[in-house]
C-alpha cells in the first residue's frame, strides 16, 4: 500500500508539471474551454492524493482484541478491474477510476472513449512515469461495442467501473451479471449513467445570483456534463421575470472555437451528438416555445445555447438526457409543486435551490431526490473530498466518487478470529532445539 500510495502521488506531481499540456489536449480532443479544462487537470491531481490518504487510512484495518481471542478486519484486491471512462470528463473521470483501482491493488484496464484516447494515452504515460509496474496496468483504445463488451463479459474481469451513457451503462450492467463459464466470481459494477438536473427557483430567491449559476450550470461545457442544469422549475410569483433575466444572459453567451480566450460555449463532441441535440430542439419547437436559440459558427460541430419555456413537466425535452446546451423552463404553482417536477424524472443525479425561505431549504435538503443537492450556488463543478460525486435511481449504482466509500467497492473484506487462550505454539520444523 505504501509503495502504491507513493506512486498515486508522484503521479499528481507529474500532472502538475505536465498541467498546461494537459489542458490543451483536452481542449484540442472534447473541445473543453481552458478555464474548465484546467478545473479538470485539478480534479484528477485531486482524486490522485485524496485516494492514496484514503488508502492509507483503510490498511489499518480494524483490530479488537478480547482476552483469549484476537479479531482482524482487513481487505484484499478483488481482481482484475476494467475502467470504461467517458468523453466529457477526459482526464478527471478516467483518472479517478483508474487510480482507484490500483491503489486498492487491482490490475487495471482502461478503456476510454472513442473520442478522447489520446488524453487517456496522456495518462497511461503518466502513470507508467510514476512508477505503475509492468503488466499492472493496461491502455486498451477501441470501440466500446467490440473491445469494451468483450472485456466486460470476460470471466477474468472481476470489477467494472464506468462512467457513460443509461443505454450503455444498463447494457453492462446486465451483462455483467451472468455468469460465464469458468467464472469463479460475482462481477462488481460501479457505474455513474447521468440525470436529468433540475435547478428550483422560489419567491425569496436572489434572482441575480439564481439566473447567473443557471446559466453556468446549464451551458458550461456546452450543457455536456453529467451534472449540467437541463431543467429550471420557477415559481409563478418570479417566473417571467426570471425567464426574461435568463434569456438576456443566455443571449450574451459567446459560442466559438475553444482555443479562443473569448469563447464561454464551444462545440458539441461530434457530428453524432449535434444531430442529436437538434432533433430534440425540433422536437422542443413541437411541443413547447421557443425562449430563445443562439446563433453558432456554421463550421464545426456546433449547437447554439437554446431556451424553452412553458414547458409541460413530462415533456421529452423535460425527461430525456440531451446532453447539450438545451434548457427547459417549467412554471410551478407553489414550492410543493416544485418539488415534485423536479422530482418528477427516472434520474436523481444533482439538483440545485434558490432560496432564502429556511423551510424550503430543508425540505430540498430532505426531499429533493439527487445525491448532490446545491443551494444557492451552481450545480456542477463537485470537488473531490469536500463534494463526493454520485447519484441514484436511474442516474446509476454505487458509491460516490471522491467520498470516503468510494474505495470500499474496489476491496474485498476479510475477517481472521484466532482463538489464543492456552494453546502455545509448535516447535518449527528444522530449527535448532
Amino acid at each position: 500500500v505504501r509503495e502504491r500510495c507513493g506512486i498515486l502521488r508522484k503521479a499528481a506531481d507529474i500532472m502538475e508539471e505536465r498541467r498546461h499540456e494537459l489542458n490543451a489536449w483536452i481542449c484540442l480532443e472534447v473541445g473543453k474551454i481552458i478555464p474548465q479544462a484546467d478545473a479538470e487537470v485539478s480534479e484528477a491531481i485531486d482524486f490522485c492524493r485524496y485516494y492514496a490518504d484514503e488508502m492509507e487510512r483503510l490498511d489499518q484495518g480494524v483490530n479488537l482484541d478480547i482476552p483469549g481471542e484476537t479479531n482482524r478486519y482487513f481487505y484484499q484486491p478483488r481482481g482484475i478491474a476494467l475502467v470504461i471512462s467517458p468523453w466529457n470528463f477526459p482526464m478527471a473521470i478516467a483518472v479517478g477510476m483508474t487510480v482507484a483501482a490500483l491503489v486498492t491493488g487491482n490490475c487495471t484496464l482502461l478503456k476510454p472513449a472513442e473520442t478522447s484516447t489520446v488524453i487517456a494515452a496522456k495518462i497511461a504515460e503518466i502513470l507508467i512515469a510514476a512508477g505503475v509496474p509492468p503488466g499492472v496496468f493496461q491502455y486498451v483504445p477501441g470501440k466500446g461495442s467490440v473491445v469494451g463488451s468483450h472485456m466486460v463479459n470476460h470471466p477474468d474481469v472481476h470489477l467494472i467501473a464506468f462512467t457513460g451513457s443509461r443505454e450503455v451503462g444498463c447494457r453492462i450492467y446486465a451483462d455483467a451479471a451472468l455468469v460465464q463459464p469458468g467464472q469463479r466470481h460475482l462481477k462488481r459494477v460501479i457505474a455513474e449513467m447521468g440525470g436529468k438536473n433540475a435547478i428550483i427557483v422560489d419567491e425569496s430567491a436572489d434572482l441575480d445570483q439564481a439566473v447567473a449559476g443557471a446559466v453556468y450550470s446549464a451551458f458550461g461545457y456546452t450543457g455536456q456534463k453529467c451534472s449540467a442544469c437541463s431543467r429550471v422549475v420557477v415559481l409563478s410569483p418570479v417566473h417571467d421575470a426570471f425567464v426574461e433575466r435568463f434569456v438576456e444572459a443566455t443571449r450574451s453567451l459567446n459560442v466559438g472555437p475553444t482555443d479562443d480566450p473569448s469563447t464561454q460555449v464551444g462545440p458539441v463532441i461530434d457530428a453524432k451528438a449535434q444531430a442529436r441535440i437538434q432533433e430534440y430542439i425540433e422536437q422542443g419547437k413541437a411541443e413547447c416555445e421557443l425562449a430563445i436559440a443562439c446563433d453558432a459558427p456554421s463550421e464545426g460541430y456546433f449547437v447554439g445555447p437554446t431556451v424553452f419555456k412553458n414547458v409541460e413537466r413530462h415533456a421529452t425535452i423535460a425527461q430525456e438526457e440531451i446532453f447539450g446546451p438545451v434548457v427547459a423552463i417549467i412554471r410551478a404553482a407553489n414550492f410543493d409543486e416544485a418539488l415534485e417536477i423536479a422530482n418528477g424524472t427516472d434520474y436523481a443525479l444533482t439538483g440545485g435551490l434558490y432560496s432564502r425561505t429556511p423551510d424550503h431549504i430543508n425540505r430540498a435538503a430532505a426531499e429533493f431526490e439527487v445525491g448532490n443537492l446545491y443551494i444557492n450556488r451552481t450545480i456542477t463543478g463537485a470537488i473531490v473530498s469536500r463534494q463526493p460525486f454520485g447519484g441514484f435511481k436511474m442516474s446509476g449504482v454505487g458509491s460516490k466518487a471522491g467520498g470516503p466509500d468510494y474505495l470500499l467497492q474496489f476491496l474485498e473484506p476479510r475477517h481472521v478470529t484466532e482463538n489464543i487462550q492456552r494453546q502455545g505454539f509448535a516447535p518449527i520444523e528444522g530449527a535448532d532445539q
